[in-house]
């Protein structure tokens, strides 16, 4: 399944896990050798919600929250009839998060997703510095970079790389960046102790930006549903957007639908999209 092409293979672990879902990511995970996917999720039981996601990436390390891969959990339910309702929560290692679906035929097209509060609090990204990091100079690849560090559960240093409706703002085209090159330096940058998922933006206008983004442990991915809340978050924050309004995040992807208010609270709405299913032959 994927949301905006940030695809995942989804295991319905409800009943048992009975396999190493680390090293099971790092092989099912590889194009062109296996199945192919941005990582690995499991859907498991919960004590305090409908259903419980687990999420590895490509590598093997265990996220605490993917929001392309939130709305598929609830696409996964409904359509196999594990749940009935078009309310639903699911656990994270990031918290509760309730999703309302929306069903055409029988079906789930498209989830909104509550997605939390996004915290720029040090201690909560995490990063080294004392104070919160918000248009802060750094250095990568002999480049001064003005990041803002925000956390959605999981750490987000985000990038306004152009800005339309500012002349005076950096004017760097994100279709040219080599991020090959310079996302490993910043998802390894020193003020981040967990590594980092790095956004870079671009703001056509208030309500409309374009972002491509460098995931931590799987690097460049088609979307990241967190990171797009995340880039909202830190563009609100810095005044760039209006807060309580929906705003278009164009990815490679698709475009997911962002909404931050005044508390930093926000929604996500976007696609959930079935590819197939099948068996993998595996030697746990």
């Amino acid at each position: 399944m994927h949301g905006c092409a940030n695809d995942y293979i989804y295991i319905n672990c409800l009943e048992k896990m009975d396999f190493d879902p680390c090293k099971l990511a790092k092989v099912m995970s590889p194009r062109h050798f296996s199945v192919g996917a941005d990582g690995v999720v499991c859907i498991c039981p919960s004590c305090v919600a409908d259903a419980k996601m687990r999420m590895f990436n490509l590598d093997g390390t265990e996220g605490k929250m993917c929001g392309n891969a939130i709305r598929c959990v609830g696409k996964y339910l409904y359509d196999n009839g594990i749940c009935s309702k078009d309310r639903i929560t699911i656990e994270t290692l990031s918290g509760l998060k309730t999703l309302a679906l929306n069903v055409e035929n029988g079906r789930v097209v498209s989830v909104s997703v509550q997605m939390g509060k996004a915290n720029f609090e040090p201690k909560e990204i995490p990063i080294t510095s004392d104070e919160p990091v918000i248009l802060k100079s750094i250095d990568v690849s002999g480049k001064a970079w003005k990041i803002t560090a925000v956390s959605m559960g999981n750490p987000h240093s985000v990038i306004v790389t152009k800005n339309i409706g500012n002349p005076a703002a950096e004017d760097i085209d994100i279709d040219t960046l080599d991020l090959e090159k310079i996302g490993p330096e910043f998802e390894n940058y020193s003020l981040f102790p967990e590594r980092v998922n790095t956004e870079f933006i671009e703001i056509i206008d208030r309500r409309h930006i374009k972002m491509r983004v460098w995931e931590r442990g799987s690097g460049e991915t088609y979307a990241c549903g967190t990171g797009a809340c995340a880039s909202v978050a830190a563009c609100v924050k810095n005044g760039f957007l209006d807060a309580n309004e929906p705003v278009a995040v164009d990815l490679i992807g698709g475009t997911l639908y962002i909404k931050c208010d005044d508390n930093y609270e926000i929604e996500m709405t976007g696609p959930a999209t079935k590819v197939y299913e099948g068996v993998f032959e595996y030697e746990n």
